[in-house]
Parts: C-alpha cells; sequence; structure tokens
C-alpha cells in the first residue's frame, strides 16, 4: 500500500509540474538561398574577340538569345519556392539596354531580376526586391554602356518594333539583388549597398568590373539578421592575387566587429582547391599558383578561406566533396561544359560540375539545422527545360539552400556597413572612352580604306 502511496504522490508530482512552453528555450530559424541567374552568355569567348567589339557585343546577344531567360525564370522561380526560403541572393541579376543611336535614350530590354520576380508570383509564393526607407537591396556590380557602333547588334525581331530598325547598340548591369519573400517583407528593418575597392579591368576605362554587395537587416520575432549577397570577380592575372580574394578580404573587414547574426551569400569564384598546382586539371580555368600564390589554400589567395579562417562557418554542404560542386554547365545551358564534363567524373561528380564556387556563410548564428544543392541535377533534376531539341539547365550555376537556427533576443543591431560608392565620373568616363575607342576605329578604318 506504501508503495502504490509514493507511486501516485510521483505522478501527481510529474503531472502536475508547472511547464515552459515548448519554443521557450529554442532558436528561431531563417531559410536562405544563393541563386547565381547567369548572364546567359559565354563572357570569356566575347572577351577574346575584342578589340573587335561589335563582333564580342554580337556574340553575346546570340547567346543570351539562345539561353532565353523568359524561358529560364519560371524553372528557377520553381526550384527557389520549393524550400520557401525568407529571403534568396541573386546574384547575375542583369538588365540589357539599348540605344537607337547617339542621341536617343537608352531602353530597358531585358530585366532578368523582374522576369523571376513575376515568376515567383505565378507558383503563388511572391517575392519581391527587399526594400527600406526608399533603399533597394540592389548592387549594379558592373555595367558595359551601350556605344553607338562600338556594341550595335542586329535583331531585327526584337528591335523593329521598339526602334524601327533592325539594329541597335546595346549593353547590360549585372549586379546583385536581395529578395524577400512576399508575406515577410514587413520583416526587412534596412538596407544598404556598398562597392569593393579592387577592381578588374579588361580595356583601362572604358570595360572595368566592379564588384560590391548588398545587405539587409531582417527582423525574426525578437532576433534580427543582417543577411548579405556578393558575386567576387571571376578574372585574374597571372602572379597576382586574385581581386576575389581582395574582395572578401575586405568584406571581413567591414564585418569584423559583427555581433548580430551574420549570414552571407554568394558567388564567390573560389574553390578550396585555389589556386591550383599547375599540373593538376583545372578545367573550369581557376586561378594557378604563383610566386605570389604559392600554394594552394590560404586566406591570402583564397576567397573561401579568408571567409573561413576569418571565422565564418561553411553553412552550405561540404565544399571538399565533388558531389557539391556548383559550376560546370556549359555556356549554352544544354548540358555539361563538353570540355569539363570528363573532368567531372575523374573528380567524382556525375552532373558535369568541376568546380565548388557558390556558398552560405554565417557568423554569430545558433547553429546550421540543413543545407543542399539545387539546380546541378542533369537531365532530369527539377529545374532542367527543354531548350529546342535539347534539356537546358536553369543557370551555368547550381543554387545553395540553408536553413539556419539564430539565437533568441538577439535584437541588438550593428552599425551599418560602409557605403563606398564608385565615382561619379565612372558612367562619363564609358563615354569618354567609348567615343575614343570609336574616334580609333574611324581613323583605323578611313585609314585602310584609302
Amino acid at each position: 500500500m506504501a508503495t502504490l502511496k509514493k507511486l501516485f504522490a510521483l505522478f501527481c508530482a510529474i503531472t502536475f509540474l508547472p511547464t515552459l512552453p515548448a519554443s521557450a528555450e529554442e532558436p528561431y530559424r531563417i531559410t536562405v538561398m544563393s541563386r547565381n541567374l547567369y548572364l546567359g552568355a559565354d563572357v570569356g569567348v566575347a572577351l577574346e574577340k575584342i578589340p573587335n567589339f561589335p563582333a564580342a557585343a554580337q556574340f553575346m546577344w546570340d547567346q543570351i538569345k539562345q539561353t532565353n531567360f523568359a524561358l529560364r525564370a519560371p524553372q528557377l522561380a520553381r526550384e527557389a519556392v520549393q524550400d520557401r526560403p525568407e529571403i534568396i541572393g541573386i546574384q547575375e541579376a542583369t538588365i540589357w539596354y539599348c540605344k537607337k543611336d547617339l542621341f536617343s535614350d537608352q531602353v530597358e530590354v531585358f530585366n532578368f531580376l523582374d522576369e523571376l520576380v513575376a515568376a515567383t508570383k505565378l507558383t503563388g509564393v511572391g517575392y519581391s526586391l527587399a526594400t527600406a526607407n526608399g533603399q533597394e537591396a540592389f548592387n549594379p556590380g558592373y555595367k558595359i554602356a551601350p556605344v553607338p557602333f562600338l556594341t550595335k547588334v542586329n535583331d531585327p525581331e526584337v528591335f523593329q518594333p521598339i526602334f524601327k530598325q533592325d539594329s541597335a547598340a546595346c549593353g547590360f548591369t549585372i549586379g546583385d539583388a536581395l529578395l524577400v519573400r512576399d508575406d515577410v517583407k514587413q520583416q526587412i528593418i534596412q538596407v544598404g549597398n556598398s562597392e569593393y575597392d579592387a577592381t578588374y579591368s579588361i580595356v583601362p576605362v572604358l570595360m572595368t568590373i566592379y564588384r560590391g554587395y548588398t545587405w539587409v537587416d531582417f527582423k525574426v520575432r525578437d532576433s534580427v539578421v543582417r543577411v548579405i549577397t556578393t558575386h567576387l570577380e571571376s578574372l585574374w592575372d597571372e602572379n597576382k592575387i586574385p581581386n576575389s580574394a581582395l574582395q572578401a578580404q575586405q568584406l571581413v573587414a567591414d564585418l569584423k566587429d559583427s555581433k548580430m547574426p551574420v549570414i552571407v551569400l554568394g558567388d564567390f569564384n573560389a574553390d578550396p582547391r585555389d589556386p591550383r598546382v599547375v599540373k593538376e586539371p583545372n578545367p573550369g580555368e581557376q586561378p594557378v599558383v604563383s610566386d605570389i600564390c604559392p600554394t594552394p589554400g590560404g586566406a591570402k589567395c583564397n576567397a573561401y578561406s579568408t571567409m573561413v579562417e576569418a571565422g565564418f562557418e561553411n553553412a552550405s554542404p561540404d565544399a571538399s566533396n565533388p558531389r557539391y560542386f556548383t559550376w560546370g554547365a556549359s555556356a549554352l545551358l544544354n548540358g555539361p561544359d563538353k570540355k569539363r564534363e570528363k573532368f567531372a567524373y575523374d573528380f567524382g561528380n556525375q552532373y558535369g560540375f568541376t568546380d565548388r564556387l557558390d556558398y552560405i556563410f554565417t557568423k554569430n548564428v545558433y547553429a546550421t539545422v540543413s543545407s543542399k544543392i539545387i539546380g546541378n541535377v542533369y537531365p532530369d533534376g527539377s529545374g532542367v527545360w527543354s531548350c529546342g531539341a535539347e534539356l537546358c539547365f536553369p543557370s551555368d550555376h547550381a543554387g545553395v539552400v540553408a536553413t539556419i537556427e539564430l539565437p533568441r533576443s538577439a535584437g541588438a543591431i550593428d552599425p551599418d556597413l560602409p557605403t563606398r560608392e564608385r565615382s561619379s565620373l565612372t558612367y562619363l568616363s564609358y563615354v569618354a572612352a567609348g567615343a575614343l575607342v570609336l574616334l580609333v576605329l574611324l581613323l583605323l578604318r578611313k585609314r585602310i580604306w584609302r
């Protein structure tokens, strides 16, 4: 009987103990995605055609028509909304502009970001460009201005309805953006944009590639997280520190005093194996070892290592595992790049991807709950689409998704990140340099015709 009384007393004690809500000690969660939309053309091949600027421009225009973003956008949207990320970091958010003649205004012809946003809304899970206090989370990256004669392209189908002529001068802006899911867009507190000091000049003044980042502060209940997206430089020169590493170092410096949770999304254009040993396979033509960068890895010459060594965690799948490579599609997106496919299989990637360039990094967060790569499966992946007689990837990059746990009551907000702006003379320098190059070409043409 005594035993029964004790058991009853224990039962009552357990049953009527005061309990805390199940979520009292649980961190908050946010799901984020990083997605490079792909400019739509092989810039490397176009650069090889310079100084024949019209040939380079026509080559790029023909390819962006063939990689038709209007058909890719619905695939990218459907992939994105499967995980319902609150925030999506976009790279290569491209806007193509064209001009009828020297004195006309430029006209927006294609806007990848607007098309993607519209495509998400058709899925029922809409996204919009993050904004706060009149500021948009869009960093224009770099632009090639439309310069008559110099960047002239022919396309009667597109230009006749707009300009009543078969050709126009075209250029583009390629930027970074942060999209926020429509049902939580009121949780954006503030927005900012900044530039990196390190730039890359293809043709001095006329074609200088600027890179930067855009950021938002996003409220999750009583916590606030700072989310950043960036696209570091892909071009590099022998025996020089890659600009991607220099830009990552500046990003780390901007974030070194951060106390609040931070998530960095982006295309870092750095694989953990970079710079590569010269004799080893390097089908993606990533940076190679040199006197100034004598060994693979290391924060000095590798943007991935810069982030990790600065205390950021890779919240995306293991960067050293070939299964999780994120770059390797052909320029026309019709499967893996044929020149790289064999190397991909040798490395251990069955879908033709040879390099890992895309990441999600975190700092001051609680933990990474889950992460995955999307858009890397071929030919039966969820984003693959019919591009005529072939099947195509939705982008030349795979995307990265992660769910991050945030600490509770992390409501303190760090000071704004530095606001760096490019020179106000930048656009004028494009025009002036374009006019100078045009004058030289005209003089050469006149001399040749003599």
